[in-house]
């Protein structure tokens, strides 16, 4: 069997092979998943997506509030370029701040989205 065979093969085992479905799970989860808002949660898994904003989530998850000059250093970038990630994140509903004098501290704001990061990363690390 040549290698293309075996993939067309392998392709075909992870179908149904007729078509039934269970019309009481089907109807119950489409019932619970039309009444909850999953476009947020999906705008949250989102903001995981991009490398920079990402390392700024974690952080702030695991130190609890950094201010923005920490946060560019952490990135490695201007205060501009921070200032813009942390704004998004506060935009999305993930993050907030609080003013001390001149200095901006972000935090998150969202305690189940920062558990499910933390679980997330030091799950990887296991």
């Amino acid at each position: 069997m040549s290698l293309v065979d075996k993939n067309i093969k392998d392709t075909l085992k992870d179908e149904c092979e007729i078509y039934c479905y269970d019309p009481i799970k089907v109807t119950r989860l489409q019932d619970l998943l039309s009444s909850k808002n999953t476009l947020n949660l999906s705008k949250k898994f989102k903001l995981l997506a991009d490398e920079t904003r990402l390392k700024i989530i974690l952080s702030l998850a695991i130190e609890g509030e950094l201010c923005v000059c920490d946060v560019a250093n952490i990135i490695q970038s201007s205060i501009a370029t921070a200032s813009y990630h942390l704004r998004f994140l506060k935009r999305s509903g993930v993050a907030n701040y609080r003013k001390e004098g001149k200095l901006a501290f972000y935090y998150i704001d969202d305690e189940i989205f920062k558990s499910m990061v933390l679980l997330s990363f030091h799950h990887k690390e296991s």
